[in-house]
C-alpha cells in the first residue's frame, strides 16, 4: 500500500525531508517505524526505539498498534514542550 509520511521538527531536520511517499506491506504504525529504522542513517538515528517519538495517523494521535490503510498519512514528531 502507499502511505505518506510527514516528519516534523528535529526529525525533519535529521532526515532532510518534510514528507515522502512509500510503498509498504506493513500493517501497523510500529511496523512502519521499524521499516524506516531499518533504512539506517538518519532514519535509524532519529526514529530509534530508545527515542521518544510521537505518531499520528490521518491527523489523529495514535499508538504504534494503529492499523495502516491505503493512502494513510503518518506523522512522526518529537514530544513538544511549552514554555
Amino acid at each position: 500500500m502507499k502511505v505518506t509520511m510527514k516528519y516534523f521538527a528535529s526529525i525533519r531536520e535529521a532526515i532532510g525531508l518534510a514528507s515522502e511517499q512509500r510503498q509498504t506491506e506493513v500493517t501497523t504504525l510500529g511496523a512502519l517505524r521499524d521499516e524506516l529504522i531499518a533504512l539506517g542513517g538518519a532514519y535509524a538515528d532519529s526514529l530509534a526505539r530508545g527515542k521518544a517519538v510521537r505518531l499520528a495517523l490521518n491527523q489523529v494521535m495514535c499508538q504504534e498498534s494503529a492499523v495502516l490503510v491505503e493512502g494513510a498519512e503518518v506523522a512522526f514528531f518529537p514530544p513538544v514542550t511549552g514554555g
